[in-house]
């Protein structure tokens, strides 16, 4: 019998995504910054793209460790910009250090990234009813209030539309379509 997932899964990276990350809820501080990094790097590219250099990105930025990366100076920004398998974006990679601090900064106000984020939600996950997966907006009203606050807060590429994928992402929103076989099962 073959499981039944949303049609944009359609090779092994993207499957192994969707059934393993996507639309789960994530608490766990780490992979909250991890997957605003991520999502901010796939603006403009496709997100194999960026499942494809995950390890890569893991291994040049200490496994995503914020703390770490908040202190990187201007030696290990150069280092990183000339790591081959990097994305070779100056604004990207600059905004992996920038959300650092921001992210750190948040959990000083907030007691943690988790309570910030999810209390946008009163800690509950959004499940939407989308037959397909081009039903499923860009942005909405809740991505663009969180990323205007979000950009208040020093954060760098967190539009909208990257913040409704990064609500996807930690399973805030569970997007995956009605006949998915995760639809409700996460």
């Amino acid at each position: 019998m073959v499981m039944r997932r949303c049609t944009w899964a359609y090779n092994d990276e993207l499957k192994k995504y969707h059934d393993e990350v996507w639309g789960k809820p994530q608490h766990d501080e780490r992979m909250l910054y991890k997957m605003l990094i991520l999502e901010g790097l796939q603006a403009g590219l496709s997100w194999d793209l960026i499942l494809r250099k995950e390890d890569a990105y893991a291994q040049a930025l200490d496994d995503f460790d914020y703390v770490k990366i908040s202190l990187y100076d201007e030696e290990k920004y150069n280092e990183l910009m000339e790591t081959p398998i990097l994305i070779k974006n100056k604004l990207k990679m600059k905004s992996i250090i920038t959300n650092a601090k921001a992210f750190i900064k948040v959990q000083e106000e907030y007691g943690s990234f988790d309570e910030y984020i999810w209390s946008y939600v009163d800690k509950k996950q959004i499940i939407h009813s989308y037959e397909k997966s081009s039903d499923v907006p860009s942005f909405d009203e809740l991505s663009t209030q969180i990323s205007k606050n979000l950009k208040k807060k020093g954060f760098r590429f967190v539009g909208p539309t990257i913040i409704y994928s990064y609500l996807q992402a930690i399973g805030i929103y569970n997007d995956h379509e009605i006949e998915c076989a995760f639809y409700k099962n996460i």
